[in-house]
């Protein structure tokens, strides 16, 4: 396995227990919606990153999901289709997490939030898909 699909299924694999933690909290009795949208953004985060990485290109440190989309685009122009999805995600990464312009999400934020996820691991389960084999190893 090259070097780069090993690090892209470390970023899966991360991306994955963001899921496990919003899946996790969308099923207890009390629900922390900042929570779930917060580790949805992480997840697409990741997978984006993961396939940068996989790719051997390079990833913005940014949690800026668009700019980070616009380093996809030139690989795989069909990424486009997620950028009402990202943009969904957007509000997530940094602004949810501090209290100067907090508010709570909804239930509702929270399922669309979650939706929004799936459609980029979908995505990304047809860009890449040797990156969704064997990960029971990771």
């Amino acid at each position: 396995m090259s070097d780069n699909l090993e690090i892209a299924r470390q970023w899966f694999a991360k991306a994955m227990n963001d899921l496990l933690n919003a899946d996790n909290n969308l099923r207890s009795e009390t629900v922390p919606y900042d929570t779930v949208c917060y580790h949805c953004q992480q997840a697409a985060e990741k997978l984006l990153k993961a396939f940068l990485v996989g790719n051997g290109k390079e990833y913005p440190f940014s949690h800026d999901l668009l700019l980070i989309l616009e380093k996809i685009i030139p690989l795989r122009a069909e990424t486009e289709s997620l950028r009402d999805s990202l943009s969904i995600l957007m509000p997530y990464a940094v602004e949810i997490r501090y209290p100067d312009d907090w508010y709570m999400p909804s239930a509702d934020d929270a399922e669309e939030a979650r939706e929004a996820i799936n459609k980029v691991l979908a995505w990304l389960e047809n860009a890449m898909p040797g990156l969704f084999e064997d990960t029971h190893s990771i």
